[in-house]
């Protein structure tokens, strides 16, 4: 063996053991049970305010590079998930949702992905007290990478196999709306005269 190979192979096994044992940490997951999703998510929403992002997405979202995104594995299905964040965010005094969701789900024909008609009238009958945006999903793709960069963002991924069915919840300021920081704004701006 040449001494090149020696000097890798030396690196390799130094890299791969550890004298104690530690869990492996891989950026962005959070390594819990799959039954824990919801406990780590009710400690994390009192610390989450305006400009976070909660995320429930199927099967297929892919797991994001961006340090700033924590991703969660859900033991229930996609409605019963959706239910439950929507339920979560309602109760907190900080926090209010701003909800987008894909585009691209008007359009899909049943024939494509069996199942889609029904589960657009259970999220229309879910979201009935919300009002929601529909805008195309890789520009709301481009939202959540910006957002992470400097905002936390947790991503719950669900077992649900119909496309172009994610929710993103932005949060927003519960107890401050647009109207009162305009003019807020607008009072600073006068005051400098």
């Amino acid at each position: 063996m040449n001494l090149n190979k020696l000097i890798l192979l030396s690196l390799f096994i130094l890299t791969t053991v550890s004298c104690d044992e530690q869990k492996p940490i891989i950026q962005n997951i959070e390594v819990t049970k799959k039954d824990n999703w919801k406990d780590v998510l009710e400690d994390q929403i009192k610390l989450l305010g305006h400009r976070n992002w909660i995320v429930v997405v199927d099967k297929a979202y892919p797991l994001q590079s961006n340090t700033g995104i924590t991703t969660l594995l859900s033991d229930t299905g996609q409605l019963e998930t959706l239910k439950y964040v929507a339920d979560v965010i309602d109760r907190q005094q900080h926090i209010k949702p701003i909800i987008y969701v894909d585009k691209e789900i008007d359009f899909i024909e049943e024939s494509a992905a069996p199942g889609i008609s029904k589960y657009r009238e259970s999220l229309r009958n879910l979201l009935e007290k919300e009002s929601f945006n529909k805008i195309i999903h890789e520009d709301i793709i481009t939202m959540l990478d910006k957002a992470a960069d400097q905002f936390k963002i947790i991503i719950i991924k669900t077992d649900f196999t119909i496309p172009y069915t994610s929710v993103f919840f932005q949060l927003d300021c519960k107890y401050w709306n647009t109207e009162s920081e305009l003019l807020l704004r607008k009072k600073i701006i006068n005051s400098k005269e």
